[in-house]
């Protein structure tokens, strides 16, 4: 069995939260309004995984103002880039294992 489970913390490896440091490590810096459309999350939804990224390392805020209104924006720490990328090659590397596989084929 993979050691995908252990590899990563539970505040990374949820589903929400993933597609969250997916935005962020491909858009680089996203407003929580961005962040919102794009997760279709309810402000407390998306506020509250945000706080537990920003808890945990992953995220930072800042508040800037833009025409008049203050913004929240996030973008991925150092911690939250190297994490992504620890994810990605773990992705990859699996990919590279069993791309020998046929349909229904899995090594054990």
């Amino acid at each position: 069995m993979s050691d995908l489970y252990l590899k990563f913390d539970s505040v990374f490896f949820e589903k929400t939260r993933l597609s969250i440091l997916t935005l962020l490590y491909r858009e680089g810096r996203l407003s929580f309004n961005a962040l919102k459309e794009a997760l279709g999350g309810t402000d407390g939804a998306v506020y509250t995984h945000l706080e537990k990224l920003k808890l945990s390392g992953y995220v930072t805020r800042d508040k800037e103002v833009i025409d008049g209104n203050v913004s929240s924006q996030f973008e991925l720490t150092a911690l939250g880039k190297k994490e992504f990328r620890a994810y990605i090659e773990f992705l990859e590397g699996m990919v590279r294992e069993h791309s020998g596989e046929k349909d229904g084929d899995k090594k054990d």
